[in-house]
C-alpha cells in the first residue's frame, strides 16, 4: 500500500509503508507477494485445437451471418463435455472495399484518425462505438489499427451471445487481404501453441451444478432460485460467479499475522434482476435473474487495522498529510477499483482484507487468496484477486470505477456520449431490494377458478445497501389490492445501520386465481431509511441495466 504517484509522497509515512510491505512495484508498495504460480500448458476441453481455431475464425467472420451458443451437457458448467458450437450460414461474395493491415494500422485513432480493427477477414470502423464498449475505451483501443483475435483470445466472453457480432456487422467497411488474414491466423496458431491456455487454472471441476451458467468463458453464473434462500449463508460452491478476467493463484501468509475478524456480508452484483429491464428495451450485460446475490462469513483483517499497522492513525491522518481521499484496490487481473477513505477507516465501517469464506480459505472463484471485502457496497468494489491497496487523492482509475460499466445513466441516454460520465458517480451502497424464492398453495383445489381466491405461503429475501436494516417486506397477492407484512425470520437481529446482510421472510396471505389458472405474488422491501421498493422497472430503465429494485414478482399455477 502507498500513497500513489501523484507526487505527494509523504517520506516518513513512505519509510513505514515500504518497511511493513510485501512487495515493491513501479513507485508503488504492494501489500501482497507476487504470484509464484507454475502454470500448466493444459487446455480447456472448450478449446478447440489451434489448426482449428484459427480455421474457425476466418470461417466465422467470413461469413454474413453468425450463431454462437455454448453447450455445457445441462447446466453443469464443469461437464467435461463443455465445448464452444459455432454455427455459420454460407458465405456471400461481398462487394466492399479490400483493405491491406498497413492501411488498417494507420487508422489508430491518433491524431483525429478513425479507430479501425480487423476480425475474421473483415474491417471494422469502431471509431463511435469506442465510448460505449463495455469493458471500458481503454480496453478496446489496445486493438486499435489491429486485430481483435489475440485479445478475444482472454476475453472469450465475446463469444458467449451473439449480441458482439451484431455490433461488430454494423460496424463493418470492407475485407482484409487474404494474405494478411493468413499472417493473423499463424500469429494465432503460433500464440495457442506456445502459451499457455488463459483459462487453465479455472476451477472447473469445483464448480456446484446447479449454478445457472451465463458464460463459462469468462464465468458468469447465479444461484438457481430453489436454492436461493435454502441456507441464510450461501455454500462457497452456489455462491454467484462474476468474473471480469481468468483466474489466477497467488500464495500469500503475511496478512493472517494480523488480528483477524469475521464479518457476515452479502455481496450482489449491481446489475442483479437486470433481465427485468430487458421486458421493456434490451440492456447491456448479463441477463441475470434474482439470483446473482449471496452472503458469507468472511474472515480476515480489517482495513483499518493493516492502515495503522503501517503507521496511518485515521482518516483524517491520511486526508491532512497528503489529501488522501480514496483507497484504491489493484488486482492481478488488471481490475481496480476504489472507496472513499472514510469508508476504509471507519471503525464502524467493516471493511476487511479477505482470505476466509465461511471458515475456509477462499476458492478461486472468490478471490483466493485475498480479496476486499466492503460490507453494504456494490460487489464490484469488492475486489478479488488482490495484490497493491494504495492510498490516492483520486478514485480508481479504469472502466471499473469511471467508465460506463458502473455509472446509473438517466433513461434517456441510449448512449455514452449523450451524458458527461465524469458527473455521474460510481456505484457504492446499493439500493432496498427483495426477491420471492417459493410460494406453495396452502388450499389448492382443483375447482379452484379465475377469480377464487386461495390462501398461499411465499418466502423470500431482502437486502438494502449501506448497512441499512430491512424493517419490513409487504406481499401482495392480488395486484397490490391489499397487502401483508411479511415475518422476518433469518437476519432480522443484525446491529442498526450496520446490517451487512440480507434478511430472510415469509408471509401466508392470500392470493387471487389469474385468468390463466395461475397466482401471483409481488414483493417490497423497506429498509431503515424508509426506502421502499418502486412498482415497475420502468421508469427506472438504464442502457447498463443496474439498480432494478423493483417490486419482485413470482407466479406459480394453482390449476
Amino acid at each position: 500500500m502507498d500513497q500513489g504517484s501523484d507526487g505527494t509522497n509523504n517520506a516518513a509515512m513512505g519509510e513505514k509503508i515500504a518497511a511493513a510491505a510485501a512487495v515493491a512495484a513501479v513507485g508503488m508498495v504492494g501489500l501482497v507477494a507476487t504470484s509464484n504460480t507454475t502454470v500448466e500448458r493444459t487446455r480447456l476441453v472448450s478449446c478447440e485445437p489451434a489448426a482449428a481455431a484459427a480455421q474457425q475464425r476466418t470461417k466465422m467472420l467470413g461469413t454474413s451471418a453468425t450463431s454462437i451458443s455454448t453447450t455445457t451437457g445441462g447446466s453443469k458448467s464443469s461437464s467435461s463435455s463443455s465445448s464452444i458450437e459455432v454455427r455459420t450460414t454460407a458465405p456471400t461474395k461481398s462487394k466492399m472495399p479490400v483493405y491491406t493491415m498497413k492501411q488498417v494500422a494507420v487508422n489508430n485513432g491518433e491524431n483525429g484518425k478513425p479507430v479501425w480493427m480487423t476480425h475474421g477477414g473483415n474491417v471494422y470502423d469502431v471509431t463511435n462505438f469506442i465510448a460505449n464498449h463495455q469493458g471500458g475505451s481503454e480496453k478496446i483501443m489496445q486493438a486499435a489499427g489491429s486485430s481483435v483475435e489475440p485479445f478475444w483470445h482472454v476475453y472469450r466472453q465475446h463469444f458467449n451471445t451473439d449480441l458482439p457480432m451484431k455490433l461488430m456487422e454494423q460496424m463493418r467497411i470492407g475485407e482484409l487481404l487474404d494474405k494478411d488474414q493468413e499472417k493473423v491466423d499463424l500469429k494465432m496458431e503460433l500464440l495457442e501453441e506456445t502459451t499457455a491456455d488463459p483459462y487453465a487454472l479455472e476451477p472447473l471441476e469445483e464448480r456446484h451444478p446447479a449454478l445457472i451458467v451465463h458464460g463459462e468463458q469468462l464465468m458468469n453464473a447465479e444461484v438457481s432460485e430453489h436454492l436461493l434462500t435454502k441456507d441464510y449463508l450461501t455454500s462457497p460452491d452456489l455462491f454467484y460467479i462474476r468474473h471480469h478476467h481468468p483466474k489466477k493463484t497467488i500464495t500469500l501468509e503475511d496478512l493472517k499475522k494480523i488480528k483477524k475478524v469475521k464479518i457476515t456480508a452479502t455481496l450482489q452484483c449491481s446489475g442483479n434482476r437486470r433481465g427485468g429491464y430487458n421486458d421493456f428495451e434490451r440492456t447491456s450485460g448479463t441477463s441475470w435473474g434474482q439470483g446473482a446475490i449471496s452472503t458469507a462469513k468472511w474472515g480476515g483483517v480489517r482495513l483499518r487495522d493493516l492502515m495503522k499497522h503501517i503507521g496511518l492513525e485515521d482518516e483524517m491522518d491520511a486526508q491532512e498529510n497528503g489529501k488522501l481521499e480514496h483507497v484504491r484496490f489493484h488486482a492481478l487481473d488488471g481490475m481496480m477499483a476504489s472507496i472513499g477513505i472514510e469508508k476504509a477507516m471507519n471503525p464502524y465501517g467493516d471493511v476487511i482484507v479477505c482470505y476466509e469464506m465461511n471458515g475456509k480459505p477462499l476458492p478461486r472463484d472468490h478471490g483466493y487468496p485475498l480479496r476486499v471485502i466492503v460490507p453494504g457496497y456494490a460487489a464490484v468494489r469488492n475486489v478479488k484477486l488482490v495484490q497493491k491497496i494504495e492510498l490516492s487523492q483520486e478514485e480508481a482509475e479504469g472502466p471499473w470505477q469511471r467508465g460506463l460499466n458502473y455509472k446509473v445513466l438517466p433513461p434517456d441516454a441510449r448512449d455514452a456520449k449523450s451524458v458527461d460520465l465524469s458527473k455521474i458517480p460510481s456505484m457504492m451502497e446499493l439500493s432496498v431490494q427483495s426477491g420471492i424464492t417459493s410460494i406453495v398453495p396452502q388450499n389448492k383445489s382443483a375447482s379452484s377458478k379465475p377469480g377464487d381466491t386461495i390462501m398461499v405461503k411465499a418466502s423470500g429475501w431482502a437486502y438494502s445497501g449501506g448497512g441499512r436494516n430491512i424493517v419490513r417486506v409487504d406481499v401482495t397477492g392480488d395486484g397490490a389490492e391489499s397487502w401483508k407484512a411479511a415475518d422476518l425470520t433469518s437476519g432480522q437481529d443484525q446491529k442498526q445501520g450496520r446490517a451487512w446482510a440480507w434478511t430472510f421472510w415469509e408471509c401466508t396471505l392470500p392470493a387471487k386465481v389469474q385468468a390463466d389458472g395461475s397466482v401471483q405474488v409481488h414483493s417490497k422491501g423497506v429498509d431503515l431509511a424508509f426506502n421502499s421498493q418502486p412498482d415497475s422497472a420502468k421508469h427506472n430503465w438504464n442502457v447498463r441495466g443496474l439498480t432494478n429494485n423493483s417490486w419482485y414478482s413470482k407466479k406459480i399455477p394453482v390449476q
